[in-house]
Parts: C-alpha cells; structure tokens; sequence
C-alpha cells in the first residue's frame, strides 16, 4: 500500500494511509506499507508498526534507492519500488493514492489488474476535466480491479464521466478509527469549546475561525478554540505569516500543535463543538471530511457547510449548517449553545452519520471486494493443474462479465478466441485452441459453434450459448448437437422454442439467465425518483416506445410530475435500421409526436447511451418493457436490483421471467398500477419486495455459480419447460 503522502505531517491524506492499512489488516490482509518520507515523528507509525498483519517499508532509513531527495519519493520512485517489491514476492492487490502515482502504476505492466485505485486528487467537475484528465483517469481505470470511490457523488461523476471506470468503481467512504475509551460527555459546559484538527490552510477557513471566540462573545456565549496540527501552508506567504500569528496570540485561541491521531481525539473529546466549515468554493468537492466523522464518532456536532453530500449524510434539517441561507458560523453555535434539544439532535446526527464508517464497517466491506477480486477455487478443481476453457465468438459483449469471472477462478486456464466477424477468424489459432482445451464455451450459435464442434474430442465439453438473433438462422439446423453437451438460453420461452424449431434432445438446452450486478446496482435512490419512469434501448422500432409514451401520457394526466428518461443511441446511429424505410418513418413519427403533444415535450428526457447504468438508474422508479418480443430484457430486472420496480406488457415469455404482478394488459393498465402505488406510498416496500424476488434469482452471485458448475462439472440445472415467473416459482 502506498498513498503519495508523508506521514510525518497530520492531515486528512495522512489520516487515510494510517486508517486504510488497519482496515486492510482487519480484514485478513497481510499489509506491506511503503512509506514516503523518513521518519521523523511516529505519531501516525506507531499504530501501524505495533498493529498485527503491518509491516512498514522504510526506503529512506534502508537506503533503497541511491538517489532519494529531502522531500520524500516521486511518484516515479514509488512505482520502481513497488514493482521491485512485487517482483520479489507478488501482492495480490496494489492499494495506491494519487493520481500522478496512480497514472504511474497504471503503466506497470506487472500492476495491471492488482490496482485498487483510490481517487481523490482529480477534477469534480466536467468543465475542468480536460481530455488529458479524461485519458488519463481511463487509463488508471482499466490498469484497475477496483476505483475506491470516497462517496457516491464522487462514483457517480467518474462513471459519468469516464466510461472505463463503470463496474470497476466501488464504494470506500472514509474510515474512523476511535479508541475505545475516547467518547464526549454529551453536554455544553458553561464555556463552549470549539475544537477543529488538521491543517491550515486559506479555503479551509483556519485564519476566520481564530475570530469565532470573540464573535461568541458578543453574543453572550463565553467561548474558547482549541487548535490541533502543525502543518501551516506556506502560500500565499502573508496569509502564512497571519495564520501563525493568529495561532500564536489570539485570545481564546489555545493552538496545541501537532499530537498523535489519538491525542487529538482524546484532546477533541474534551470540547464542545466540533468545526469542519470550509470556503463556500469547496462545496462542489465530492470527497468528505474524515474530521467530521472523527468528530462525530465523539459525540460532537459539527459546523460544516450545506451541501448537497453533506445533507445526504446529515439530513436537511441538520441545525448546525453554516453559510449564506443558514446563517453564519457563530450564530448557528450559539443557537445550539442555548438550545440543548438543538445540540442533542446534532450531536445524534452527526454520531449515527460515523457509525458506518467505523473499523468493522470498512473491513467489512474490505472483505467483500476481497472475495470478489480473489474468489476461492471452485470445488473439484487443482490449482497446479488447470482446467483449459476457451470462449469463442465474434462478439463478446454479453459474456465479458463471466468471462472475467471464470478467468479470475484459481484453477481455470481460460483463453479467449474471439472472431474478427461471425465467420472470420485465425484458423490456426482457432485449431490450436480447440486441440488444447478441455472446455470450449461458444458464444452465439454461429459459425464457431460449427467450428468447435467438428473438432471436438470425446474427452471435451462443449458449451453453446444461444440467442435470439441465431435463432431463427441456419446454424442451428446444421449442428451436430451430439457434438454439444449443452445448448444454454436465458429463458425458460426461448428455451422451448429452441426445443421446438430444432427438434434438439429435452434435456440438452438447459436455462441459465442473465444476471444483474446487483452489488454495483445497490446505490441509495435520489429524491422523487418514483416520478421517474426509464426506457433503455430504443431501437430498432419493436422496442415500441410508442407505448412507452402512451403509459407517460396517461401518467401526467393524473400527475404532472412523472417524466420518462431514455437512455439510448438514436435509431440514426445503426445505419441497419435508418437505412430501412419503415424504421425511419416509424422514429419520424414518434419523435414527432412528443414535439406536437404538449404533455409529452415536457416530460420526455433522452440520455446519452453508455454503461454508467448503476448511476442513470438512482433517479428511475420505474423501467418499461414496451417491446413486441424480447428473450430476456434485463433492464426491469437491473431497474429492480437497483431499488426500483419493473413495470412490462406482456410480451412472449415475459411471464416466464418475471413475476405476473409487474405484466400488464395495457398502456393504461400498466399507468394506473404505477400510479396507484406511488399515490398511497407503496413505492418503497414494493421496490424492496421486487428488489429481493430479482437478486434471489438473477444475482451475479448466483449466476457465475451455475456457470462454474456447468463448465468445472458439466452441473446443468434441472430442464425446464414452461418454467413459472420470479414469485410464483
């Protein structure tokens, strides 16, 4: 683990090396910590040295590179140490901080796929992230396992933002580490001790909260600041030389300096208030405070600025926001100073906001990103002796997820053959690979599906995936299905149909669906998202969004508030469909008709088509499936892991996937059912009825289990046939 700062100097980037290596350790990791600079202080190694499962690097004290500087190590001469480290002895993971550092280590061929990324230095808005920023965030992101995210805003922007770091982006908010015995009393003494730790510097307001006592004073509230830290920024040099002076000789001012994490928050818990209030420029940053949790771990409520995140962690009632609506600094304390019922709930507040960011909270969820990165080999597999699966296809787009997963299996050799088109490919290569395999998983059934099976051996397993673009083609009446030990579709529907156009044996098509990343798909809804109907995929024209628009129109008559967001390329962005006559006059018409229809213009938005599905979903309610036929569609189910509610007409098969309860007859039937439950409050508890029904089933979890049953063991789940939908089965 290496973060791009000096643990010799407190503030909040010091305070995440210390507090992430003792999550890493807690969570059953062997933690080697490569330190910036040498040691002058141990206040924040010292922890670290004593703590099981911490080892700590020391390049300056052992001398491990002959060009070292007084300021610690480049970037540049953190990733030459790391990747000498790792070839020594290979990490499983690579935890860095930094972006210089991160874009590095992105370049370290050895690191690729090792990296946890945590990003904070880098743009929090779109007009600031250039295109250099932009490639270079994108590289950092696929050099990545996992881009640790502090909060949700923060993941929301960099999926939004940079495509490659969607799936990749986790959520790891800050970690508080308290002694046990450390705890405020719960109460305001007679004099109000503000306590503020860190560093200073101009837009954390250090210099105008040396002013705060007397403005206390003038208000009748006998007040003293207790100042911690050490590290004083040097520019601008006048704002320097004033900050230190105010430290040094303001009255009810006590500077105490720099101190142990853990002094600091014993010395934190004698006092009153705790202030976290920065320059209203800040208040666009997406990452949080690690001082207004500590603080809040205490018991003291925190003054700190009214934004956006802050009121999602808070509450928007919260009573001690400072700024222009909410009155300034002092007035707030002395508000919560005279009014105890007012202090009470701010300290609660700001108590119950640090409890999920608690030590057992973070190696918690340490250890499910860990199983996730490193899962256990499946049983009836050898580790020293592989089993050899190769995926063949021209087009990989719907597999990748499980491709990555069963690559990532100790005990499987996966190897990828995949086709320039759905009948070129290297045939030498292709040759080599089916000779070499002992499990070759196609798919499509295409070209590659007759390919493989007429090379396969006897001893092989043959695995083909097929959907309903192949269906109806001639591959599947021109395949040795003796050849193939299952034909797999992801629904029960399809699965008949296969059975009935091919005449293929009962017990050879086996049904395995598609899966929902519901992990990823876990993300807290934004406010009136039950308003907020969704549309993924709009093309070609029996996606139907004609009746999408008729179930909106029905809607706002009833309540203007609902709106329906498209995410979608445009039909004119597959020249397959533009270039047919009836596409065309078909999108002509519907396009035109949300222009004409007033209740439509208004309340018809079209999103940007891209993978940033987990963070477009936190403001939908509903998913439609208006299709004329679909052989899974799995943008109700995903709109279901994510807490929403999938509303369908009832296309062929659509019954077998989903619960009866979601189908509806009609446009106006499927209208109604949604308002209905929005008007008497039922969103919440049906969202999480259908959000549990979903990931019971279609679960990545339980998903990639069945595939790597079926290709470690040839496992196949009981045939189906008619199978019945989620909540009836």
């Amino acid at each position: 683990m290496y973060g791009d700062v000096d643990l010799n100097i407190i503030d909040g980037s010091a305070i995440w090396a210390q507090s992430m290596a003792q999550a890493l350790a807690a969570a059953g990791c062997e933690v080697t910590v490569l330190l910036k600079a040498p040691v002058r202080t141990d206040r924040l190694t010292a922890p670290l040295q004593e703590a099981d499962g911490i080892k700590l690097v020391r390049p300056y004290e052992d001398r491990m590179l002959s060009d070292l500087g007084p300021r610690g190590l480049t970037p540049e001469q953190a990733v030459e140490l790391m990747g000498r480290m790792h070839g020594r002895r290979a990490f499983d993971l690579v935890v860095v901080r930094g972006r210089r550092l991160a874009g590095l280590a992105a370049q370290e061929e050895s690191l690729n796929g090792r990296l946890w990324t945590y990003l904070t230095d880098f743009p929090h808005s779109v007009d600031e992230l250039t295109a250099t920023a932009t490639t270079e965030l994108t590289e950092i992101a696929l050099a990545s396992r996992f881009v640790l995210c502090q909060t949700e805003e923060l993941r929301a922007f960099l999926e939004s933002t940079v495509p490659a770091a969607c799936g990749r982006s986790v959520l790891f908010p800050p970690v508080v580490v308290v002694p046990q015995d450390v705890a405020a009393d719960g109460q305001v003494h007679a004099r109000a001790r503000l306590a503020y730790t860190g560093k200073f510097a101009p837009r954390w307001n250090t210099l105008e909260m040396t002013g705060l006592p007397e403005e206390l004073n003038r208000m009748g509230v006998d007040a003293e600041l207790v100042m911690i830290g050490d590290k004083i920024h040097a520019e601008p040099a006048d704002w320097a030389k004033r900050m230190r002076k105010a430290l040094e000789s303001t009255p009810n001012v006590d500077w105490r300096g720099g101190m142990s994490r853990a002094d600091a928050l014993r010395q934190s818990a004698e006092c009153d208030f705790g202030l976290s209030w920065r320059d209203p420029d800040m208040d666009a940053s997406l990452e949080l405070s690690t001082k207004v949790l500590e603080l809040g771990a205490l018991g003291l409520p925190v003054v700190l600025n009214r934004t956006p995140m802050h009121e999602a962690l808070l509450g928007v009632d919260y009573p001690l926001f400072a700024g222009e609506d909410s009155g300034s600094v002092a007035t707030v304390i002395a508000r919560a100073y005279h009014d105890r019922a007012v202090y009470a709930l701010a300290a609660e507040r700001c108590r119950s906001a640090a409890a999920d960011h608690a030590l057992e909270r973070a190696s918690e969820r340490l250890r499910g990103y860990l199983a996730e990165a490193l899962p256990a080999a499946p049983e009836g597999t050898d580790p020293e002796r592989p089993l050899k699966v190769v995926i063949a296809g021209h087009d990989l787009k719907f597999f990748t997820r499980l491709a990555e997963y069963l690559d990532s299996l100790p005990g499987l050799d996966v190897r990828i053959d995949e086709w320039e088109g759905l009948s070129t490919h290297d045939q030498y290569r292709s040759r080599e690979l089916a000779s070499w395999a002992d499990v070759v998983i196609c798919e499509w059934c295409g070209p590659n599906a007759l390919f493989y099976a007429k090379w396969k051996r006897p001893d092989q397993r043959l695995i083909v995936r097929l959907h309903r673009f192949e269906l109806y083609a001639e591959w599947p009446r021109r395949l040795d299905v003796s050849k193939v030990d299952a034909v797999v579709c992801v629904s029960p529907h399809y699965a008949d149909l296969t059975r009935e156009i091919t005449g293929w044996p009962h017990d050879k098509v086996v049904v395995l669906p598609n899966w929902v990343d519901d992990q990823q798909l876990d993300r807290p809804k934004l406010a009136g998202a039950e308003y907020s109907l969704g549309m993924i995929g709009i093309a070609p024209s029996r996606k139907r969004l004609d009746r999408g628009l008729d179930v909106l129109s029905e809607l706002r008559r009833m309540d203007p508030r609902y709106t329906l967001s498209v995410k979608t390329k445009q039909p004119w962005d597959y020249w397959w469909i533009w270039n047919r006559p009836e596409e065309r006059a078909y999108f002509e018409k519907v396009y035109r008709r949300i222009q004409r229809d007033e209740r439509l213009a208004s309340g018809v938005i079209f999103d940007g088509f891209g993978p940033d599905v987990a963070t477009w979903l936190r403001r939908i309610g509903f998913v439609l499936s208006t299709s004329d036929d679909e052989s899974f569609h799995l943008a109700p189910a995903e709109c279901a892991a994510s807490g929403g509610i999938p509303a369908l007409l009832p296309w062929p098969g659509s019954d077998t996937i989903y619960d009866p309860r979601w189908i509806h007859d009609d446009a106006v039937a499927m209208a109604e059912a949604i308002h209905g439950t929005v008007s008497r409050g039922g969103f919440t508890e049906e969202s999480e009825r259908a959000r549990s029904e979903i990931t019971s089933v279609y679960g990545l979890e339980r998903v990639r289990s069945l595939w790597s049953d079926l290709v470690v063991s040839g496992r196949v789940p009981e045939p189906t046939s008619s199978d019945v939908a989620v909540a009836s089965g």
